[in-house]
């Protein structure tokens, strides 16, 4: 358990601490009178913007009226079924128990952002031009969806629990015989 914690805490603030500073540096994306800011990180590569998300990965179902209450309810389903697995010994080694702790940092560090009084999205800003994903989405202009924090461990924590799912467990040593 502490793995866990001392896992997702720090990530779940950091997660919040980055999107706060979004926040209050960069124009609300909804207010047509403020130009969005932009700033190049790498240009031509990565920019952090501010972008509201009440969908899911890569914007499915934004702007849908009820998305903040499904995806609100599936990540505290999420969390709890987490927990509970994590307390029963479902997570046996280390990669596993990595991966868990990413999701519940991940999946927190979102619903905390939809149950925030006055804000109702997910803050995303990381913003990557990534060649030929123009090929793959046109209206994109090679502008892969933006993301943050939270989604980074989420991916993460999706990769890691693959490579767990095909990990073969450590034999346990038998006594030698004497």
């Amino acid at each position: 358990m502490r793995l866990f914690l001392y896992l997702s805490l720090p990530l779940f603030l950091l997660d919040q601490a980055t999107k706060l500073w979004i926040v209050q540096n960069f124009p609300d994306p909804r207010d047509p009178a403020v130009a969005n800011r932009i700033i190049e990180v790498i240009p031509g590569f990565f920019n952090l913007v501010r972008v509201h998300n009440t969908g899911m990965a890569f914007g499915m179902f934004n702007g849908n009226p009820y998305a903040n209450w499904i995806f609100g309810a599936i990540g505290i389903v999420a969390v709890t079924a987490i927990v509970m697995f994590w307390k029963k010994g479902a997570f046996p080694d280390c990669v596993s128990k990595v991966a868990a702790a990413l999701l519940v940092s991940g999946i927190v560090g979102n619903l905390f952002d939809r149950a925030l009084p006055g804000r109702g999205y997910v803050v995303d800003f990381l913003d990557f031009i990534l060649p030929f994903y123009d090929k793959i989405s046109p209206q994109s202009r090679g502008h892969f969806p933006s993301f943050n924090v939270a989604d980074s461990c989420i991916c993460i924590a999706a990769g890691l629990l693959i490579i767990s799912a095909f990990r073969q467990p450590k034999e346990e040593e038998e006594p030698a015989a004497e």
